[in-house]
């Protein structure tokens, strides 16, 4: 019996799944961050190997294989060959299939299938992959000049809006009240001070500021309707740039979906389904987990004969 492992790497956690090659029963585990640019590759290579070795216990012997998704991988060569040397040495003598985050979340949403999937958490990013096999990514380029669409731009927003409300720029609505009042001010100038002094430099605190704007606009804010109009505009960009770069022979092609964003609801799915519509595609919820797509991506690359049966493990968990 030979055991497989799938790893989505994220910036403030890492989930892991394993399952063996007999009855394909499934084991899972979460651990810290995978950021390299973050936590430095010999940092990151050292919990994964710590974590695969927790997971499989008594087991870790019999690992055949391994899909990982990472962020940041793809996005620098020198990173990426030192990432890659550290990843082969420390599993070393197991195969391992080193990739971006962004796969392990298309392999998961779509099982594998051809089709487009759009990621809106903290960050934005999009990828896709055809029946002959090309694939396309789009966005996800840096919080400091990119990622549109996301929890993290639309915290931004949020305090942008609050600061053109405060001083008479906007009209003020249900944003500025909600804002003024969740974060207990003492008056619109000490907005700065906490913003400075509590979320600069803190992404995850910024993203979560965009649950002030879903608040304020299920009370009927213009200005947050707007934003999540902006944001289904930023993302449906990606869908439309990545559906030019391949070629999908099914019709309607498929977009899955995925992150924060799109818990916001009627606030953004109605429009977002519409608009793939209009472009020829067909919006279907995730099938699977990011990480059981790293699991699908493991049995793809090494042993691809027991897909169906790992398929149907996942479905019936």
């Amino acid at each position: 019996m030979k055991y497989y492992i799938g790893i989505d790497g994220g910036g403030t956690k890492t989930a892991f799944c394993a399952a063996n090659s007999e009855d394909a029963s499934l084991r899972y585990s979460k651990d810290s961050g995978a950021s390299w640019r973050e936590h430095g590759i010999p940092a990151v290579t050292q919990m994964l190997r710590m974590a695969v070795d927790e997971l499989m216990l008594e087991d870790k012997d019999k690992i055949a294989g391994i899909a990982m998704g990472l962020p940041c991988y793809g996005e620098s060569a020198r990173g990426d060959a030192e990432l890659e040397k550290a990843v082969s040495e420390i599993f070393a003598p197991v195969p391992v299939y080193l990739t971006n985050d962004v796969e392990v979340g298309w392999a998961g949403s779509l099982a594998l299938e051809p089709g487009i999937n759009i990621v809106a958490g903290t960050g934005s990013i999009g990828y896709g992959k055809d029946s002959q096999g090309k694939t396309a990514r789009c966005g996800g380029w840096s919080d400091f000049f990119g990622d549109e669409g996301s929890c993290f731009w639309m915290g931004r927003k949020v305090m942008e809006l609050f600061s053109k409300q405060a001083d008479g720029r906007m009209k003020k609505d249900e944003l500025y009240d909600i804002v003024y009042r969740e974060l207990k001010l003492e008056n619109d100038i000490s907005f700065i001070d906490l913003m400075h002094t509590e979320y600069l430099g803190y992404r995850k605190k910024v993203a979560v500021l965009q649950f002030y704007a879903e608040k304020a606009a299920l009370a009927g804010s213009v200005s947050a309707k707007a934003l999540y109009n902006e944001a289904c505009r930023e993302l449906l960009l990606l869908v439309d740039a990545i559906k030019d770069k391949l070629v999908f022979t099914e019709s309607p092609w498929k977009v899955s979906y995925s992150g924060g964003l799109f818990k916001a609801g009627e606030l953004l799915m109605p429009q977002f389904m519409g608009e793939i519509e209009k472009l020829g595609g067909r919006v279907m919820a995730p099938r699977f987990e990011p990480v059981e797509g790293a699991l699908l991506l493991a049995y793809q690359h090494f042993y691809p004969q027991g897909l169906n049966q790992i398929i149907k493990a996942m479905e019936e968990k």
